[in-house]
């Protein structure tokens, strides 16, 4: 009935690419494991030497919030987003020898800073990256990555966790999160666009 109204938000939103070979696989942290799955799964595939999960914990939170999915698989405990992504990574069959680390980020923006400090002081120059990241967090992710690795191609295979394209408008956690995200990729830009083009 309102298809094209809400496409406005779905395709803004849920960005989703076909993963092609790329240098390095980007989980920006959270207590989901769907991602880190999907990177094993794209690591298996030859998709990318290597790994590089980012997070500390949320800045809200002050602490590694929980395991909010497969608890039974992932019992933790964990002190960092970064160990529990590197845990599911493990678990998944991925090496712990290709995944980077990176423990401090508190937020989406950090992650992609601390991201970039990490490849830089590993020597990894980053032509194409593919991100690891739940489906409606897609866009602002992809905009800090893009921000921080401006000569990058980034490619965008997310997981679906709470909602996804086809049914977040249909509860009012789903609205909640996406034009929750939608406030955000205007928010927190104004002053990273004032600080570089004005």
């Amino acid at each position: 009935m309102q298809e094209l109204f809400l496409k406005n938000f779905t395709d803004f939103i849920f960005l989703e690419d076909e993963p092609r070979p790329a240098d390095v696989i980007f989980l920006p942290g959270n207590g989901w494991p769907q991602m880190a799955q999907q990177a094993a799964d794209l690591w298996k595939k030859g998709m990318a030497p290597w790994m590089l999960p980012s997070g500390k914990y949320s800045i809200a939170k002050g602490a590694f919030g929980s395991v909010q999915t497969q608890q039974e698989r992932y019992p933790g405990p964990y002190a960092t987003e970064w160990e529990f992504l590197r845990d599911v990574l493990k678990k998944e069959g991925v090496p712990e020898t290709v995944i980077l680390r990176e423990d401090c980020a508190t937020y989406t923006y950090e992650n992609a800073i601390y991201s970039r400090k990490v490849t830089d002081a590993a020597g990894i120059v980053v032509k194409r990256g593919i991100i690891c990241c739940q489906s409606h967090h897609a866009r602002r992710c992809r905009m800090y990555y893009q921000l921080l690795y401006p000569e990058t191609e980034f490619l965008t295979v997310p997981s679906d966790t709470e909602v996804s394209r086809d049914n977040w408008y249909r509860s009012e956690r789903g609205i909640q999160l996406v034009l929750g995200e939608m406030e955000r990729c205007g928010g927190q830009f104004h002053q990273i666009l004032r600080e570089i083009f004005l």
